[in-house]
């Protein structure tokens, strides 16, 4: 089970929502690559980094900081959404030391992108699905679609997607724990792996996780949790290893 720290960025700065909304937020760092710095000596091996006012814009706001990430930890498997509509910025990404990009809104909007992509840059697409109450949201979380999570999941499982990151938006930053039923039910549903996302808030929560392993879930972002103290990722990641020891080669 990985555990994934977030790095949300907004002018700049590394920072937190609550339920996606832009207002409300919370400013941890006004530098990002210390911040990543932090996670990565605490033993992340992937880092999770979202492009907020991207999201809201429709393309690259802070791919300044993205890119300094990528130069100062190159071994760091680095993913990245927010704002990435066009094959041009997937390239760019992927050039500056980008492992993954995660496609969210542009999906859902263009669902035959997402196989021109996957074609194109095999390996490196991953499709962000954030939704409430079964339906997917877009455009920053600010609109509810008619799209069925499962369902767009196994299109996006058949165009090649390498994962899917699921988000239950009404748990995102609150600290309430995160929605494992719906979570275990898209991993049970897709054959490519589910990193859950939002909620994550507690050991407890870590090690429920660990219990769907088998099922598809490979993984968890942390957000506030790891930011606010209620988890300390180093020992979360060894309660994850200790539970599921990872495969050695």
């Amino acid at each position: 089970m990985l555990l994934i720290p977030a790095i949300d960025l907004k002018q700049g700065h590394c920072v937190r929502l609550r339920q996606g909304r832009m207002e409300d937020n919370t400013v941890f760092s006004e530098d990002p690559v210390a911040v990543a710095r932090k996670w990565v000596e605490a033993g992340a091996k992937r880092l999770h980094m979202v492009d907020l006012d991207g999201a809201f814009a429709g393309n690259p706001v802070n791919a300044e900081v993205i890119h300094e990430v990528c130069k100062t930890f190159p071994e760091l498997d680095v993913q990245v959404g927010g704002g990435i509509r066009d094959e041009e910025t997937i390239e760019t990404y992927l050039h500056a030391g980008v492992r993954y990009v995660i496609l969210g809104t542009k999906a859902i909007n263009a669902p035959h992108f997402v196989g021109d992509v996957c074609a194109e840059f095999p390996g490196h697409i991953i499709v962000g699905l954030d939704a409430k109450d079964g339906k997917v949201a877009i455009d920053g979380w600010s609109k509810l679609s008619n799209h069925d999570v499962v369902d767009i999941a196994q299109q996006f499982e058949q165009d090649g997607v390498e994962a899917i990151i699921y988000t239950d938006i009404s748990r995102d930053g609150m600290m309430q724990g995160f929605n494992l039923e719906s979570t275990r039910n898209l991993a049970r549903a897709i054959q490519i792996p589910v990193i859950a996302s939002g909620g994550v808030s507690s050991y407890e929560d870590i090690e429920s996780l660990c219990a769907c392993e088998d099922e598809g879930v490979m993984g968890a972002i942390l957000g506030r949790s790891i930011y606010e103290g209620s988890i300390d990722l180093k020992k979360g990641q060894e309660l994850a290893d200790k539970l599921n020891p990872p495969l050695e080669f």
